[in-house]
């Protein structure tokens, strides 16, 4: 791999350096990013999708976080915030989603310095240079980025920027439930009864799920949720019951882990499986889905032969990919087995481990050859699930002071985490990752 040349390009030395620094999605790191780079007096647009800051975070707001407070408001953000008269969160407090959005984003989006620059309904479809496909490399990197936004009335229109930050995240590309990785034959036929991840049992969606049997797939946090709350319906609701399809072995939590509330969780998922109130099905892939009276018939194979259930509904959770699509016509670097920057992709292979501490990076890591484009937060991690949102307030600081010329202190990477022994195999070598 050449070496990097790290040196900020001058501010004004280009043409496109007139122009502002477009940040994709207005969620905790979307909006980390506005802050950083509006703090360093650079012009900054957001565009959000939904309709109003942090819309992923909000769709499951139900959901408690592992992290506390310490690690959910960035430093930058805390700032804009400060003049305003916001009262900071106990730093010791676990939020739920829905607390994260209406104590901390919403007031950070209303500050006098983030609202006029944040556009909600405006959906970003594309990301090229002015001028430029993919192929043409003459005067590349000194051309404006190009992008297309679509907003909620339908209006398309192109906005130039400088330099652009995806930190749209993933929430909306779930992975298929399929053992292949691709959706299982016959999706299109029982769509409606394969519901996405994280749905709301407890509260909006209990009525859907009340007494009803239940297939989870999955073997992450996600998962895991969800098939507690489904335990707990079934308490009220007779006849609710869960089943946990299980493609790999489950995250085992380890006494290393800073996070109790992640420890607590395997802790009474694996007490609710002892006791059989959740059935598990261990090593199942799925191939097929089919119409099965007012249910849905789930078949694939195990280990020993071919194998088939029936349930009513299927709950899919099995982690999210990253939506390269509107990046199609810029250069990007992606290693070719996470779909993450390659550079950063060694901090956080899951086949190796799925641990919440990685090693600190910065600009260096996230680079594209693609000037002046970065993927940050939970995308920036493709397919890996181990994203903790402190690591992407460190990661936009980072770029901030890069796009600000400030290479010393974008280089200066620090990341204050918990430690977070989990991992996801039970392999003898899976390596000292929940040591």
């Amino acid at each position: 791999m050449p070496l990097l040349d790290l040196t900020p390009r001058p501010r004004g030395a280009t043409a496109a350096s007139t122009h502002p620094v477009v940040v994709i999605g207005a969620g905790p790191v979307g909006l980390a990013a506005a802050a950083h780079l509006l703090e360093r007096s650079i012009d900054t647009i957001v565009f959000e999708a939904g309709e109003s800051a942090g819309a992923a975070v909000r769709s499951w707001g139900h959901v408690a976080l592992f992290s506390p407070w310490r690690y959910l408001v960035d430093p930058a953000a805390g700032r804009l915030l400060a003049p305003t008269g916001w009262l900071a969160p106990d730093p010791d407090e676990v939020p739920t989603g829905a607390d994260v959005v209406t104590r901390y984003l919403e007031p950070l989006a209303q500050t006098a310095a983030l609202s006029p620059r944040i556009t909600m309904g405006a959906r970003v479809v594309a990301v090229t240079r002015l001028g430029r496909d993919r192929t043409r490399s003459d005067g590349r990197g000194d051309a404006p980025f190009v992008v297309r936004v679509r907003r909620a009335t339908g209006e398309v229109e192109s906005v130039l920027a400088r330099a652009v930050i995806d930190a749209s995240g993933t929430l909306d590309t779930p992975n298929p439930i399929g053992g292949d990785g691709l959706p299982p034959l016959g999706l299109d036929e029982v769509g409606s009864f394969v519901l996405p991840p994280l749905p709301d049992v407890l509260g909006r969606d209990r009525a859907r799920l009340a007494g009803r049997s239940v297939a989870v797939v999955g073997t992450g946090h996600s998962a895991a949720h969800t098939l507690l709350a489904l335990a707990e319906l079934s308490e009220g609701a007779p006849g609710t019951r869960a089943v946990w399809v299980r493609r790999r072995p489950p995250l085992r939590p380890s006494t290393a882990d800073d996070l109790p509330e992640r420890e607590r969780l395997g802790s009474r998922l694996d007490a609710l499986v002892d006791a059989g109130v959740v059935e598990v099905r261990d090593g199942f892939l799925i191939e097929r889905v089919s119409s099965a009276g007012d249910g849905v018939r789930v078949s694939g194979v195990t280990a020993d032969a071919p194998a088939s259930f029936d349930v009513d509904l299927v709950v899919a959770a099995t982690g999210f990919r990253p939506d390269l699509t509107i990046t199609r016509e810029l250069r990007l670097d992606l290693d070719e087995v996470s779909e993450a920057p390659r550079r950063l992709a060694p901090l956080i292979d899951p086949n190796l481990h799925s641990c919440g501490t990685v090693a600190p990076h910065g600009f260096a890591e996230l680079r594209h050859p693609e000037p002046g484009f970065f993927t940050v937060g939970m995308k920036s991690y493709g397919r890996a699930p181990t994203f903790l949102l402190a690591t992407g307030y460190e990661q936009v600081r980072s770029v901030a002071a890069w796009l600000a010329g400030d290479l010393a202190a974008a280089q200066a990477v620090v990341l204050d985490l918990p430690a977070t022994g989990v991992c996801s195999t039970d392999r003898a070598d899976a390596g000292g990752c929940c040591a």
